[in-house]
């Protein structure tokens, strides 16, 4: 068994929580436990979450790193970024639409004057409302944003496709209506809060 005594009281209240849902701790209890990461330059995790978006986690890194390389240093500033020529950035392996996403994300950022400050102030309803102002950026990258840079503990990514497949599995839920999966699924969700961010963790980490 993966998880192991000595761990915080926090993390021990999610699992308490979420142990209740036999079929869930089932995948739980084999897994190392969750810690969630709090990030700096909220910006630039957006950027990679666009990079990531529709691509597998290797390729994903791979092409990060092409982006962090471009500017000889870790972490770049929304300024560095958008003065970068359009066929350079696209030259990591970019198409043009993620090009211009990413670039989107950093003239919105610049001039709604957003910095890390102001964003980890909002809820978890207001980031969404407002980074998905920004052409190219779905209500899943937010959540993908809040889940693994923001450290918000309630978030349920209803919409990614293996938090789907991995609950149709698990609760023997149809996949064929989509409309009533999600109806089911929110219904299981639910009774994770305030812990569905972790339950997600857990599920996409779940070797079925």
């Amino acid at each position: 068994m993966a998880i192991r005594a000595g761990i915080s009281h926090r993390f021990m209240d999610h699992l308490e929580h979420l142990s209740k849902d036999k079929k869930l701790y089932r995948y739980i209890k084999h897994q190392e436990r969750v810690v969630l990461p709090f990030e700096k330059n909220i910006y630039l995790y957006l950027c990679f979450s666009i990079i990531s978006q529709q691509l597998s986690t290797k390729v994903a890194k791979v092409i990060q790193q092409r982006f962090l390389d471009l500017y000889k240093k870790k972490k770049p500033s929304l300024n560095d970024i958008i003065t970068t020529p359009f066929d350079t950035l696209k030259g990591i392996g970019l198409s043009d639409s993620k090009t211009n996403y990413l670039l989107n994300v950093c003239i919105f950022f610049i001039e709604n004057k957003l910095t890390d400050q102001k964003l980890y102030k909002m809820s978890d309803e207001a980031l969404i409302d407002l980074l998905t102002q920004i052409k190219g950026v779905g209500r899943w990258t937010v959540e993908m944003i809040l889940m693994f840079a923001m450290q918000r503990e309630d978030v349920f990514a209803a919409d990614d496709l293996g938090i789907q497949q991995k609950m149709c599995a698990i609760y023997d839920i149809n996949a064929g209506n989509k409309k009533e999966m999600k109806i089911k699924m929110q219904a299981i969700a639910q009774k994770w809060s305030p812990y569905k961010t972790y339950a997600c963790r857990y599920l996409w980490g779940a070797k079925l």
